[in-house]
């Protein structure tokens, strides 16, 4: 999902729902997270805590008020996810120069169960249409190490803001075709690249990252698997699901090669949690079935977390186009 289109969030933040629902009783969740300590997040363990309920509301600031605002909606629910995006345009933003990172960073503190999901890019001009021979180039050179300072110093301030446990999406959606940071142009070099981060994150004092390989749903430009960086780097397998193609219906989008049981198995195979960064609606409207069958598929399998990607037209909260898929989520996910 383009990271342009969640800066337009603010536009639809007047959008609110109306409030013509029933609060029914919160989704049965099974076993998740690990404690933050950080290497790779096995299974076992796990089988005590609760899944960790998020919404993506906005990428500065307002999404920390917006996610007050959501657990008021749902009768008080906890929501423990709390995700934001770094910008791709340049590398101090990389760095972690959002102001608005002190401001989730409070967030995170407040609570010692909560788990803060930061998407972080791997290389700048991240959504600017650069050609496939040119990431070539800009993929060969993050391998060898060009870029390594960058994350070092993002590590840095993450633990100087108090959040050395954050959970990073890096590189997210790698099997596409738009991002400055996607696999299929050198895939070899792209896992080389991937592993030179992590190990420059790790090399921060008192860090305990986890990082999240979260690819698209589906083949797309190339079969995520092949762009996987080995389990030595990765803690957590994520998958975005929106509802769109390939699948047009949610068993569809369960069943399809590198679909969302693919993903469960992989991550089982590899002894990793699993985690839905965003999922939400897309090309079919309102669409109740697929609400439904995401949330029935999180009660089943027990992710570390999901976050809603909540603003038009993916929206259930910010957006009222939605209404029956908004009943669905809200009677799901209330507080009774």
């Amino acid at each position: 999902m383009s990271h342009r289109f969640r800066w337009l969030a603010v536009a639809c933040a007047g959008a609110l729902a109306v409030a013509l629902l029933l609060i029914g009783s919160l989704l049965g969740t099974p076993p998740s997270p690990r404690d933050g300590s950080g290497g790779s997040a096995g299974t076992e363990g796990d089988e005590a805590a609760e899944v960790a309920v998020g919404a993506y509301l906005h990428y500065g600031s307002p999404g920390v008020e917006r996610m007050q605002e959501l657990s008021r909606w749902l009768g008080g629910a906890e929501l423990r996810a709390g995700h934001t995006y770094l910008p791709g345009d340049t590398w101090a933003n990389i760095e972690g120069a959002p102001d608005s990172l002190r401001t989730w960073a409070r967030w995170r503190n407040e609570r010692a169960d909560r788990l803060f999901v930061l998407n972080v890019p791997m290389q700048e001009r991240n959504e600017a249409g650069v050609p496939d021979d040119r990431v070539a180039e800009l993929i060969r050179s993050g391998a060898q190490g060009a870029n390594d300072h960058h994350f070092r110093l993002l590590a840095r301030r993450l633990v100087d803001l108090g959040v050395p446990d954050t959970v990073i999406v890096l590189g997210w959606e790698m099997n596409g075709f738009n991002y400055t940071h996607r696999c299929r142009p050198d895939p070899e070099n792209w896992k080389a690249y991937w592993r030179r981060i992590v190990a420059a994150m790790r090399t921060v004092e008192g860090q305990r990252f986890r990082f999240d390989y979260a690819p698209n749903r589906g083949s797309d430009a190339i079969a995520w698997t092949s762009c996987y960086p080995g389990d030595d780097v990765v803690d957590v397998v994520g998958m975005d699901s929106y509802d769109q193609e390939p699948g047009r219906t949610f068993d569809e989008q369960v069943t399809q090669p590198y679909g969302l049981q693919q993903q469960v198995d992989f991550a089982k195979a590899h002894g990793k949690r699993i985690s839905y960064p965003e999922w939400g609606l897309f090309r079919h409207g309102d669409n109740p079935e697929y609400v439904r069958g995401m949330l029935a598929w999180f009660a089943e399998h027990g992710p570390l977390y999901h976050s809603i990607t909540d603003y038009c037209p993916h929206g259930v909260w910010q957006c009222g186009q939605n209404p029956r898929s908004t009943q669905v989520f809200r009677e799901s996910l209330s507080a009774g």
